[in-house]
């Protein structure tokens, strides 16, 4: 499974949000920061906005800004957010094709790959919602240059 890399980028953006201190920041100042394409960075954005991750505002003194606590905040809610909810496993039931299809009676109980997959799948979403956005910036935190150089390359 592979992750894009807008998932990186709104974690970091959240982040960097978080450390701004409540202060609303537009795309080409957050883009910037990291030195990403602010179209790109926009619909990150976007999506974090419509899953309820972020307030926009317009304006002079508009742009993006935290919609609830970083400690509100899970890796999973990101993941959701930019990537979607769709399962990462698509059963095509392919146990009833070919030879094996043929020579088998139906199946009349799920697929067992299939449910293997989505109990993984259940685990991999349960430690991501186990972790906050807090919990990073916990970590950044015992940084201490880090909140310093994240408020200059945000000016």
């Amino acid at each position: 499974m592979r992750m894009g890399k807008g998932v990186e980028w709104a974690v970091h953006t959240l982040l960097n949000l978080n450390m701004a201190e409540s202060r609303a920041l537009g795309t080409p100042q957050l883009a910037r920061a990291h030195g990403l394409p602010p179209a790109y960075l926009n619909k990150q954005l976007q999506l974090l906005v419509k899953a309820g991750l972020l307030h926009s505002s317009s304006g002079p003194h508009g742009g993006f800004s935290l919609a609830k606590p970083v400690e509100e905040i899970t890796l999973l809610d990101v993941v959701l957010a930019i990537e979607g909810e769709e399962p990462l496993f698509r059963c095509e039931e392919i146990r009833c094709g070919g030879r094996i299809g043929e020579l088998s009676p139906r199946p009349t109980g799920p697929c067992q790959v299939k449910s293997a997959m989505r109990r993984a799948e259940r685990a991999w979403h349960e430690a991501l919602a186990s972790q906050t956005l807090a919990d990073i910036q916990a970590e950044l935190d015992e940084e201490p240059a880090v909140r310093r150089i994240v408020r200059s390359a945000l000016d």
